[in-house]
């Protein structure tokens, strides 16, 4: 046993850093952990990094890219509210992130792979959140789905078309973070249930400043089992999915708090995602995104040339090209280009 100690020793010691980590997952990680090393790798192979592990190196692309910043000026709830605190489309993926790596942390998963899931998940979402989505899929026959579009971003547009050549186990946890589909990983299991998670409680939060509801308007039975504030609310759901997936190999929540938070997000959608005082601006924005796409679609000569390239070269059709244009925008940056398209300005001598 010590003979094999120092032949493991001595091997340690001609690894690369990141070979150790590697090794590190392989004693450290549960076994329903997804291993770095045994990555399904990535649709381009490349070299390995000499430091990094594959999904860590995965969460720094995702992290520099230019789509990774736009979310700062993209709308989750509320449309351009007034004040600095409220959620936007980037603080509100930094609180999936920060959810879902405690979940993984306690059970001993992947936390690269879960962050970088985290971080990439709304990459596509349009400005003005939901209504700029529900605008391009009601107007462009290929319809338009944002998680659909998150892949797309990192696999096509990024890096000036090159894409970000992410592992198939990111690109799977980003492509199935909504309820309609089953991550191939824990930790994309993880990324999904906390998505609902962060939204449901930071939305609370919210609506509660913004005036459309109070602590009190939220049904006591969701309360007394959840707690009284969006901190003791975290705090119940986060332990008991823990609880209840520790050395299993699926995320779960017990029966009686899953069943509370469906409640809570149904409260949710019939008092603030469709409260006509939250939403009175929304229609605008729907409008002024279809309007953005038609008036493309009738002068596709129009698009920065990087778009026309993809049609050109890549054999892009016109329809896709635009709502990568589109999605691609912030909420102001759209709000600039349908002025500067739809809205005449003062005639002056040039």
């Amino acid at each position: 046993m010590r003979y094999n100690k120092c032949i493991y020793a001595e091997r340690r010691n001609t690894m690369t850093i990141r070979e150790q980590l590697e090794l590190r997952e392989l004693e450290y990680l549960s076994p329903y952990a997804t291993k770095s090393r045994e990555t399904l790798g990535r649709q381009k192979e490349e070299a390995e990094c000499d430091l990094r592990p594959a999904f860590q190196r995965d969460r720094d692309r995702i992290l520099h890219s230019k789509a990774f910043r736009r979310l700062k000026q993209k709308t989750q709830v509320f449309l351009l509210p007034w004040g600095d605190h409220y959620r936007t489309r980037l603080t509100h993926t930094l609180e999936v992130s920060q959810n879902a790596r405690t979940i993984a942390k306690a059970l001993r998963l992947n936390e690269d792979l879960v962050e970088a899931i985290s971080l990439g998940h709304d990459l596509g979402h349009t400005p003005f959140g939901h209504a700029g989505e529900r605008a391009l899929d009601e107007v462009c026959p290929l319809g338009f789905k944002h998680n659909e579009q998150s892949v797309r971003v990192v696999e096509v547009l990024e890096k000036d078309g090159q894409g970000l050549n992410l592992t198939k186990e990111v690109l799977d946890g980003i492509l199935t973070h909504q309820t309609a589909s089953k991550p191939m990983t824990l930790e994309g299991q993880i990324v999904r249930l906390s998505d609902k998670i962060a939204y449901v409680n930071h939305d609370i939060d919210d609506a509660i400043r913004g005036g459309i509801l109070s602590e009190a308007d939220i049904p006591p039975k969701f309360r007394m089992l959840l707690g009284n504030s969006t901190k003791d609310r975290l705090n119940t759901i986060t332990h008991d999915v823990i609880i209840n997936s520790m050395d299993k190999p699926n995320i779960c929540m017990s029966q009686e708090v899953e069943e509370a938070m469906t409640g809570l997000r149904k409260f949710m959608f019939d008092n603030v995602y469709r409260n006509p005082l939250a939403k009175q601006e929304e229609h605008k924005a729907v409008e002024m995104v279809k309007n953005l796409y038609h008036y493309y679609m009738e002068f596709p000569e129009k698009l920065p040339q990087e778009f026309l390239t993809m049609m050109q070269q890549n054999g892009d059709s016109k329809e896709q090209v635009i709502c990568d244009y589109i999605a691609g925008m912030s909420d102001g940056y759209a709000l600039r280009e349908f002025e500067r398209l739809f809205v005449p300005r003062s005639w002056q001598k040039n």
